[in-house]
């Protein structure tokens, strides 16, 4: 009878899936435990699932975080069959990306990302191809203007044209994140394309709501269990909708790309896309043997470079103005000081000096409000002893931004909004080893300077026109900073009133 069970097909692949499992179960026992003074400790994994039913995949850093305190610094998880090693604390992600910055410096390429840009561009690259995209554009934001004059001219052009729409209002309530996503698009744009949109303009919308989407629907649960269970992925709904998004911002900026083609003039270079072209002729010309100006890499570098640049400096103004309305002693703060030293003339970036209270209001903004708190993912590209564990080539690696800046040992107050981490006992601005908004080493971002430039100026333009207030009917106590999570994480929709100031 027994011989005869064991024959029945149902009975038979039964007994084999529960002996697949329990050796995957035996591998992961000997992965996770086996030389247990080289490799980073952590929580026993399961079977197939690894770590994933005891983290909190809406707020994954968090969770993480609250293992860090458990594990140490350098812990491993298991994102189904997934092994990645977390850093924490500010010591510790410094320490790695910046000392060992060669070890740390390869990007982890999951599903998602090579989905998303087929390991073409700047961001979800690597090897040679990454290294020249990156030194190109770097060259290439430099020479028009990131940090300079020139950039300035174009973000304080911006300012007026955000400041006109937010008075059109007339202190009314609104909502403020789709206006000001155009604004910090039509900075990149300028650089990308040579021309900025007005914000009625359709590709613009499109391309900002696209990015939108992108952003939220990246940071989903579901695109956690998608990156360790990747043939899911046509079974999911946001995969499928990040998808589509993509290639609808992919349509409209091969649609731009291609009339600059149209009118490209080798002597004239106008944008980022002119002087992608001119490289790319230059090397024909000399027959260099030149393989990565090619057009994929063109596109994704500018769908790169736009996304980034439209989303995380615009979610950042976001929180800027709700921790103001939030906050009314810290803007009548901001606001004595952009009087007292500014006046109602044209504010520049030669002010930032005199104006050390509102440095320190943005700078702890970017602390507080963590908009990228997992950082984008790292793997090793070589075999490397850390703070005492052996972590082989080809691990993913996830320096946790969260615990460097809410770092309870490098932060007074970590978990409150409070400008005084950036001040001195005499009121100056100081700089903090824990502030890394934009990571560091050498995956930090690349538009870091014009980023910077474009949160102080938007901001203190903003503040010297309006003062801003909750909707009517509402207290500052009601202002809630529970945030809306995705690859960043976002203000929840509040309506603001921006009152004139004149």
């Amino acid at each position: 009878m027994f011989e005869e069970l064991l024959q029945a097909p149902a009975l038979a692949s039964w007994l084999g899936l529960l002996a697949g499992l329990l050796a995957v179960y035996l591998l992961y026992s000997s992965w996770t435990f086996q030389d247990e003074q080289k490799r980073p400790p952590g929580p026993r994994p399961l079977p197939l699932l690894g770590n994933l039913h005891q983290l909190d995949l809406q707020r994954l850093d968090n969770s993480l975080f609250k293992l860090s305190k458990r594990y140490g610094p350098v812990f491993t998880v298991y994102l189904g069959l997934k092994k990645v090693v977390v850093l924490a604390g500010c010591k510790t992600v410094r320490q790695a990306l910046i000392n060992h910055a060669e070890e740390f410096g390869e990007r982890e390429i999951n599903p998602l990302f090579h989905d998303s840009a087929k390991g073409h561009g700047i961001t979800f690259s690597n090897g040679d191809s990454w290294k020249e995209m990156r030194r190109f554009t770097l060259t290439t934001l430099r020479d028009f203007g990131m940090g300079k004059r020139l950039s300035e001219e174009k973000i304080t052009d911006e300012c007026h044209y955000l400041i006109d729409e937010f008075e059109k209002h007339k202190g009314k309530a609104f909502y403020n994140k789709t206006i000001i996503s155009y604004a910090t698009s039509n900075i990149i744009s300028a650089i990308m394309f040579g021309k900025r949109f007005d914000f009625k303009d359709a590709v613009l919308r499109h391309m900002v709501k696209n990015d939108q989407e992108i952003t939220r629907l990246a940071g989903s649960a579901s695109m956690v269990i998608y990156n360790a269970f990747p043939k899911l992925g046509p079974c999911l709904k946001n995969w499928r909708d990040i998808m589509k998004n993509m290639e609808n911002t992919k349509q409209h900026l091969l649609h731009l790309i291609n009339k600059l083609r149209e009118t490209f003039n080798p002597d004239i270079c106008r944008c980022f896309v002119d002087a992608f072209c001119t490289r790319k002729l230059s090397l024909e010309e000399s027959d260099a043997h030149e393989v990565h100006y090619h057009n994929d890499n063109l596109v994704y570098s500018v769908i790169n470079l736009f996304i980034a640049g439209t989303d995380t400096t615009s979610t950042t103004l976001r929180w800027s103005l709700l921790l103001m309305a939030k906050y009314p002693q810290i803007q009548d703060r901001v606001q004595e000081e952009l009087s007292r030293v500014v006046g109602d003339r044209q504010i520049t970036m030669e002010d930032r000096r005199n104006l050390p209270y509102i440095d320190a209001v943005i700078h702890e903004t970017q602390r507080f409000a963590n908009i990228v708190p997992l950082s984008v993912t790292r793997s090793t590209s070589r075999d490397v002893t850390f703070q005492g564990y052996f972590i082989e080539k080809g691990t993913t690696v996830l320096p946790l931004l969260t615990s460097v800046l809410y770092d309870e040992s490098e932060w007074e107050t970590p978990n409150t909004f409070n400008p005084s981490h950036f001040l001195d006992e005499e009121g100056k601005f100081i700089k903090r080893d824990a502030f890394l908004p934009f990571s560091a080493g050498r995956r930090a971002c690349l538009g870091e300077g014009l980023a910077r430039m474009e949160l102080f100026l938007f901001f203190t333009h903003l503040l010297q026109r309006f003062r801003f207030t909750p909707a009517p009917g509402m207290s500052e106590d009601q202002l809630d900073f529970t945030p809306v999570v995705g690859f960043t994480l976002s203000p929840l929709p509040h309506q603001l009133c921006a009152l004139s100031r004149h």
